[in-house]
């Protein structure tokens, strides 16, 4: 007959583990962005559309375009889809209920969100390396499908100002993410709000110094005309409060105080 052999130092049971860093949260987010269908081919979009902005200006255009306008034309179809994306880092976790178990994972949700914030913020630098990259073919492309020579001049304020410019958008684009937690609701406002906003402070004549100080459009575009100077900033600054700071304020409190089920 066998005897049972105790163990005489059972092994202590260990606690609960370190929780993850918040450098390996926001890889997280950022391979998030791209596991799902949708953002993959948000991506591609954002690729395409840049690149058919380019060859449009290059062999529709009439005059020669440098570097600095390659680059400026490009954020038009970057600063209008990479916010997209922006939206679905933070609504994807509700429609695909996986919020419960990032949460459980994460207790700390201002972590998450946190991290959530720094994806989207990279995903913007990317896009402003990728349209810069895509603006330099353009401009070694100029003398051979055009008349004109290459232009390389792009001031560091100016492409500083682009990447300032491009974090707004994407980080509002959280923002309303953040607010409103759902995906189609959350996308279909952030592209008809402002739009709307901006049809109605530019009609209106009484509404001009509205559009100077909270029409994120208006505020913005010193920045493509040559600069912004005390008063351009200080009038970008408020914008911006309205369209990412207010939103995301109130979307960080709205989940930080939810019920995940």
């Amino acid at each position: 007959m066998s005897t049972a052999v105790l163990e005489t130092n059972p092994r202590r049971l260990t606690g609960p583990g370190t929780p993850p860093s918040l450098l390996r949260l926001t890889r997280v987010e950022l391979r998030k962005s791209y596991d799902t269908r949708a953002g993959r081919w948000l991506l591609v979009a954002i690729a395409l559309a840049a690149a058919a902005t380019v060859a449009l200006a290059l062999f529709t255009g009439h005059d020669a375009m440098g570097l600095a306008d390659h680059l400026e034309l490009t954020q038009l179809s970057t600063s209008l889809l990479l916010p997209v994306l922006g939206i679905l880092l933070v609504t994807s976790e509700w429609s695909q209920r996986t919020a419960m178990t990032t949460f459980t994972l994460v207790p700390r949700r201002s972590r998450v969100l946190s991290a959530k914030v720094l994806a989207a913020s990279a995903l913007a630098l990317l896009g402003v390396v990728a349209t810069l990259m895509t603006s330099v073919v353009a401009v070694v492309l100029t003398p051979l499908v055009t008349d004109g020579a290459r232009d390389w001049s792009l001031g560091a304020a100016e492409l500083g100002q682009v990447v300032l410019l491009q974090l707004v958008y994407v980080l509002s684009g959280v923002a309303f993410g953040m607010l409103l937690l759902s995906s189609p609701l959350a996308i279909v406002l952030y592209l008809v709000l402002p739009t709307v906003f901006t049809i109605l402070v530019s009609t209106v004549g009484a509404l001009d110094w509205v559009a100077d100080w909270l029409d994120l459009t208006t505020a913005s575009a010193p920045v493509f005309d040559g600069g912004l100077d005390a008063q351009g900033w200080l009038q970008l600054a408020t914008a911006t409060g309205l369209w990412l700071g207010l939103p995301m304020g109130l979307g960080w409190l709205r989940i930080e105080r939810a019920e995940i089920s």
